[in-house]
């Protein structure tokens, strides 16, 4: 999510406090237009533009039959997400913000890490553009989500509290709340593990946004069919990093992918492709 901050310890409503960091209120220019409306509905036939931008850029997520893995991540050109505090109110600007939410709008289920909730107590709704809010996936082994945080008591829309098979849970803090146990191996929640437990509820589209450790662990499993990474043009120094991995010794065995990049504003959004 574009300035979120990593899982240190991460659903919306009317009368909210200011948002936080990464669900900004809606972006300009943010009206339904036929581009969207069809590509929501399925129907990717060319239209003219700006419409046709939409069209090249979500057209094939939306035509993807399947169980389909996506990440969003916002960061500095140094690639932090947040300051060295965990300050990230923005990172990234209100044209990213308002890509963030449509791809919220074409998938089933986002997912952050319990940090994201703590740190930004985020909405993960859909409302810079038109469109159906997913299920909120919140990955909390532990069970340390504050129970007065958004996604646990805004029933806008269905939250999956997921966590460890042994976590000590209090009671569902509201009824779109439903707590889901997943087993915890060595390094938490095993990402494929997770996504075996949404497809089984019939979430196979999914977006994991946040934080830099959930995306990373996604990345890291060879989860993703494509990863959306948005740069902005500022330099944090230090701070929170964003996607992070175990890497090769030698160059030649970096990950790679095929990449197209769009301008969203004043960032670069570089969109990898590792599964088709």
């Amino acid at each position: 999510m574009p300035g979120s901050v990593s899982d240190a310890p991460t659903p919306r409503g009317p009368g909210d406090a200011p948002p936080p960091a990464d669900d900004d209120a809606p972006a300009a220019g943010a009206a339904p237009d036929a581009a969207w409306e069809g590509l929501l509905t399925g129907r990717t036939r060319p239209v003219p533009s700006p419409g046709a931008e939409l069209v090249e850029r979500y057209g094939p997520i939306v035509a993807h039959r399947g169980p389909l893995v996506l990440a969003q991540l916002g960061q500095s050109l140094d690639g932090f997400i947040a300051s060295r505090t965990g300050h990230a109110e923005f990172v990234t600007g209100a044209e990213d913000r308002e890509h963030l939410h449509r791809l919220r709008a074409l998938v089933d289920a986002v997912v952050v890490g319990v940090g994201t909730v703590v740190a930004d107590d985020c909405r993960l709704t859909v409302r810079a553009v038109p469109g159906p809010h997913p299920t909120r996936v919140v990955l909390d082994p532990s069970a340390r989500a504050p129970l007065a945080s958004a996604v646990l008591t805004d029933g806008a829309a269905p939250t999956l509290w997921v966590v460890g098979e042994h976590a000590d849970v209090p009671a569902a803090p509201g009824p779109h709340v439903t707590v889901l146990r997943v087993p915890v191996g060595e390094h938490g929640l095993a990402p494929q593990a997770v996504l075996e437990a949404l497809a089984r509820r019939g979430l196979q589209r999914v977006l994991v946004e946040g934080g830099g450790r959930t995306v990373s662990g996604f990345l890291a499993a060879g989860t993703l069919h494509r990863l959306y990474l948005s740069t902005a043009p500022l330099l944090i120094g230090d701070g929170v990093p964003g996607i992070r991995f175990p890497g090769a010794d030698h160059l030649s065995g970096a990950l790679r992918a095929p990449v197209r990049r769009f301008v969203l504003g004043d960032d670069l959004c570089t969109e990898l492709t590792f599964r088709p």
